[in-house]
């Protein structure tokens, strides 16, 4: 029997996992407002949005060609992260799991480097195809490394270990940075910022965060196989190296082209499958919706306390996404040790 056709139903959700999706969906437009009316600038946002695009009017200006495009962005990369975190945590079938752990926004990050700073490619495309195709170098030799039929555990070594490699040769980039102001960009980068973002990067990444989201939805059943043991998804017809090459494609579009225009932003693929598992049933396919949306919630939230954050030198967002997630993490190992203990 072949999964593909057993589980064209869906687990039905229960009244109350309905209940916190509607939730969930509300407070996604209720945030976009938020962020709209945040930044050092008062505007007047009902003027500024019936004022129209087009408009000269200065809060319009503001909302339409900066704040709007700032907040869609936050809005796709928590998207694309979270769904990614989701599905490597059900693949590699471990809770820690995220993209990083297979070296994917490092792979990318390292390649945007190449390209923004020592002018390897010229042209605006040219920035997420080249960070998509270092996440899959990173993912192939992750694949490499670990060998044919790895099991979970080798992935996650052979990931450490480019993870490691790529991370050594950004330090290496880092060295040799053609003058200190490209070094501090660098570093600044490196952190995750949506900062001076517009539809130009919004319009570059959502093709190719598109392409990355189709396939790991494509990957759903096979995910929910793999929840079963690796030897009973193949017994259901989810053998070969067609469907974890899937996942590995969807993550590393989705992954790549958000680390391209916002850098590496890192925890949102661990916390919030966390956080969604439980709300979903425990069902790998319909986490994919939840993280996504949860993780686009969950980065504007840090954008908006980004924005509201008064200094000299605007916050990074992944200095605050790694405040929120590293005591989630300690809270994780602490809740862990516990259970042993029990």
């Amino acid at each position: 029997m072949r999964l593909n056709s057993y589980s064209r139903r869906e687990p039905n959700l229960s009244n109350s996992h309905k209940f916190f999706f509607l939730l969930l969906a509300c407070a996604l437009p209720l945030a976009l407002l938020a962020a709209l009316a945040s930044g050092p600038v008062k505007l007047d946002l009902w003027q500024a949005i019936t004022s129209g695009w087009h408009s000269d009017n200065s809060d319009a200006v503001i909302l339409w060609q900066l704040r709007l495009p700032r907040a869609a962005l936050a809005l796709l990369v928590g998207a694309a992260l979270g769904m990614g975190g989701a599905a490597m945590q059900g693949m590699l079938r471990n809770p820690l799991a995220e993209p990083a752990l297979l070296g994917v926004s490092s792979g990318a990050a390292l390649a945007a480097i190449l390209l923004l700073y020592y002018g390897a490619v010229s042209g605006e495309v040219a920035l997420p195809l080249l960070a998509i195709l270092g996440a899959l170098l990173a993912v192939g030799s992750v694949w490499l490394l670990a060998g044919r039929g790895a099991s979970a555990t080798r992935l996650v070594l052979a990931g450490v270990a480019i993870n490691a490699f790529l991370s050594a040769l950004m330090a290496l980039a880092l060295n040799y940075a053609p003058s200190m102001f490209a070094m501090q960009e660098i570093v600044f980068w490196l952190l995750g910022s949506l900062a001076n973002r517009g539809w130009d990067q919004v319009l570059l990444a959502l093709p190719f965060m598109l392409v990355g989201a189709v396939m790991l939805v494509l990957s759903r059943n096979y995910l929910r196989a793999l929840s079963l043991g690796e030897s009973t998804a193949a017994s259901l017809g989810f053998s070969g190296r067609r469907y974890p090459l899937l996942v590995l494609f969807g993550i590393a579009f989705a992954v790549g082209s958000s680390v391209a225009v916002a850098g590496t932003i890192g925890f949102i693929g661990l916390v919030v499958p966390h956080l969604m598992r439980p709300l979903v049933g425990q069902d790998p396919g319909r986490l994919l919706w939840a993280s996504a949306l949860a993780g686009a919630l969950l980065l504007l939230l840090a954008d908006i306390l980004v924005l509201n954050t008064v200094g000299v030198q605007e916050l990074r967002i992944g200095a605050v996404t790694a405040f929120i997630g590293a005591p989630f993490f300690f809270w994780l190992i602490v809740s862990g040790r516990r259970e042993m203990s029990l």
